[in-house]
């Protein structure tokens, strides 16, 4: 069954997380998308090991984790743009895309004559997303801009961390990752908008507006309440309880967001009265009270198991649950009924097995029909295919440097 976006081809020039997550969502959701690496080195992920993927010998692949979990169902075209022929290869191969997706610096690709206005001139409704740190102006706009930085720049890391610890970082690439999926988004809008214009446009997306935009609640207390938040650990600025606590035998997550759960909650611990104090009868009263409420709930919830807890607060509707480790998420009965691995053939590993795609259409459903491609395998194939290139100028580009083979 023919995906979503079947009808659409993407250039992707982009590379490490932000631009590729964008192009593997769209690769997932049908489009064909042409991954544009340098020849020799490819993506700089493709390096950022270990771990690296298995050969069915157990020999090392080569294949960094970090690559396999961003470039599902691409095709690889080794291309140097540097070169005034691969300048021109991507030049013909734009006007036979709908969309390219890019991630250099703000004026990186006008010198080889690949920026927007360049290729706009050669496909007027060409959608071209550009993603930066700090966006396409401003006094930042020059920067390289990495998601560690933007993490710390855009005020994630002020919140996150326990409240007398240094400020951390979180466990991934998040802002990169929501920058894919914003500019996923991005594009999807724009090619609805020239589905009904026949109008091509400019994308500009930044790193540090996406983490800004991704504060959420913590940026409207600001905004609205005046209060630079701080970090809270594992507790919610605006919930209580709603964090983790110990437990007998390693820790659970409370997360009661009403005051019937609150109620419930008291009772399962045997502390019915609290839901009746006044200083703990609404959220709000919960909030303002929180350092005297927290220190009475800890060794109730210490004095039992974790399983115990869950399984007499899941009884009583009050969400509560486990923190696992990736093998304890893979190994659950509701992540294998939703098929959120999927297991793809590989040239080089046999097989890969990679995260699914969380999107479940019931029409066109995603689906996975290439693993993350090899540095250029594609190169001659789409070469023929879509420039109509024969094997002599493919060997004469190729023994010029200008693409890989």
């Amino acid at each position: 069954m023919a995906g979503a976006l079947s009808h659409l081809r993407v250039l992707d020039l982009s590379r490490v997380l932000a631009g590729p997550w964008a192009g593997q969502m769209l690769a997932d959701l049908g489009a064909e998308v042409i991954k544009v690496e340098k020849p020799v080195a490819g993506d700089d992920t493709r390096h950022w090991g270990p771990p690296f993927l298995r050969a069915p010998d157990g020999s090392d692949t080569g294949e960094s984790a970090y690559y396999l979990a961003a470039n599902r169902g691409k095709r690889s075209l080794a291309i140097d743009i540097t070169r005034p022929e691969g300048q021109d290869l991507i030049r013909r191969l734009a006007r036979r895309c709908d969309v390219v997706l890019e991630n250099f610096k703000v004026g990186g690709l006008a010198k080889y004559g690949l920026d927007y206005p360049a290729l706009r001139a050669e496909k007027p409704d060409l959608v071209y997303c550009s993603i930066t740190g700090f966006g396409q102006d401003g006094p930042l706009a020059a920067r390289a801009g990495y998601d560690f930085l933007v993490q710390g720049m855009g005020g994630l890391m002020s919140l996150t961390g326990e409240a007398d610890g240094e400020p951390m970082k979180v466990g991934v690439a998040l802002t990169d990752l929501f920058t894919g999926m914003y500019a996923t988004v991005a594009v999807l809008a724009a090619l609805a908008h020239r589905d009904r214009t026949g109008e091509g446009q400019a994308i500009d997306l930044a790193l540090l507006d996406v983490q800004v935009a991704m504060l959420a609640n913590q940026a409207s207390n600001y905004l609205v309440g005046g209060v630079v938040p701080t970090r809270l650990g594992n507790a919610h600025p605006n919930i209580v309880p709603y964090q983790a606590f110990a437990t007998a035998d390693g820790h659970v997550i409370l997360a009661v967001g009403n005051d019937g759960q609150f109620r419930r909650f008291c009772a399962v611990a045997g502390r019915p009265e609290l839901a009746d104090d006044p200083r703990f009868a609404t959220n709000t009263a919960r909030v303002h009270h929180r350092e005297t409420l927290i220190p009475l709930l800890r060794p109730l919830i210490a004095g039992r198991s974790s399983r115990d807890w869950i399984a007499a607060l899941e009884a009583e509707g009050v969400p509560c649950g486990p923190i696992n480790r990736l093998d304890q998420v893979f190994d659950t009965e509701q992540l294998r009924h939703r098929g959120m691995v999927a297991t793809l053939p590989h040239p080089l590993g046999g097989t890969v097995r990679t995260v699914a795609n969380p999107i479940k259409l019931s029409a066109t459903p995603v689906g996975y029909d290439r693993p993350p491609p090899l540095l250029g395998a594609d190169t001659a194939g789409l070469l023929k295919e879509l420039l109509g290139l024969g094997e002599d100028e493919i060997a004469a580009l190729a023994a010029r440097g200008a693409i890989g083979r």
